[in-house]
């Protein structure tokens, strides 16, 4: 992975968060095609008695709106449904969707894919408080595939991340488990879309957190990592394990 890695020891491993935050919105994606596993509707594949998006929202329970990108025949109550553009245009048009359906001052995100049945609201609250510091003694890591915004270009400690997410233990970035500036996403897929004539369809994430500050989150608290993903049926079944 490009760049060196900023980390911080994690915040809480309580149901919620302390600091300045207030309010944040959340944005689940289900677009995917799940090849590797026939094509089913793999955030409905249940974990633990319950579908796997219905854990991700749970997750993010206290999240104003929640919004989920993709087909989906039942979502929990107030959560809001959009398609991305084109339909199975992948990660980068989902989140293009789902930011389009929040309010012009939300200032907070979480971009979560709907493949997280061990997603909990202590990791939730883990990553807002480190996008809540707006201070360290360690600089968040950069992508480096694109300049920083010149208020941000230079080092040290007044440099304030765009988003916090986490990362397994081998250092890979879990970029759709984390927690965003609204500003800083929307600007990445502007310069994304210009970049590629106004098309996003199959766009990876990576190029669309390009040059964001990101603070690098390993996870140490309770219980198995929030940010497992399910891409395989072993991976459903060892899911079921850890949620028993």
């Amino acid at each position: 992975m490009p760049g060196s890695r900023g980390r911080c020891t994690p915040g809480v491993t309580g149901p919620g968060y302390r600091g300045r935050v207030e309010t944040y919105a959340a944005v689940v994606l289900a677009g995917g095609a799940a090849r590797r596993m026939g094509g089913v509707d793999k955030p409905a594949l249940p974990v633990g008695g319950r579908s796997m998006r219905d854990r991700v929202f749970a997750a993010v329970a206290d999240a104003t709106p929640r919004v989920l990108v993709g087909p989906a025949d039942a979502v929990p109550p107030g959560v809001r449904v959009v398609r991305e553009d084109p339909p199975g245009g992948g990660p980068v048009a989902a989140a293009a969707a789902g930011l389009a359906l929040l309010d012009p001052d939300t200032s907070l995100v979480a971009l979560l894919a709907a493949d997280l049945p061990l997603l909990t609201r202590a990791a939730i609250g883990d990553l807002l408080n480190h996008l809540d510091r707006e201070t360290s003694d360690t600089e968040p890591a950069r992508d480096g595939l694109a300049p920083a915004p010149p208020a941000r270009a230079g080092l040290g400690s007044e440099r304030r991340p765009d988003g916090a997410c986490f990362v397994d233990g081998d250092g890979r970035r879990q970029s759709l488990c984390g927690v965003w500036r609204v500003p800083a996403l929307r600007a990445g897929l502007d310069r994304l879309a210009a970049e590629r004539g106004g098309s996003l369809s199959g766009a990876p994430v990576r190029a669309l957190l390009a040059g964001l500050v990101t603070w690098e989150v390993p996870w140490s608290g309770d219980g198995p990592p929030p940010w497992f993903d399910c891409d395989t049926d072993e991976d459903v079944r060892r899911a079921e394990e850890w949620a028993r």
